[in-house]
């Protein structure tokens, strides 16, 4: 859903963080964290399940992943409407 946020804090080395973040930036795209094999991957995904952008980062530095989802109410352009047979 547009708004939703992933906030992933790594460990930069001696010391230091970098925080990223990957939200959804349209209508009907969702964020999806996957891990395995030693990597987090999170992803910016669309409602037919193409993955628009993906970060990568090895899961040993990963400090923190918080994920932030969006308000409870749609935006305007998300609202779809439904059919009612009479």
């Amino acid at each position: 859903m547009k708004g939703d946020r992933v906030e992933i804090v790594i460990d930069a080395g001696s010391g230091t963080t970098k925080t990223y973040d990957v939200e959804a930036t349209r209508a009907g795209r969702r964020v999806d964290v996957a891990h395995g094999r030693g990597v987090v991957e999170v992803s910016e995904v669309t409602r037919g399940g193409s993955t628009v952008r993906t970060a990568r980062f090895l899961a040993n530095r990963v400090l923190a992943l918080v994920e932030h989802p969006a308000a409870d109410t749609p935006a305007a352009d998300e609202i779809t409407p439904t059919l009612r047979s009479a």
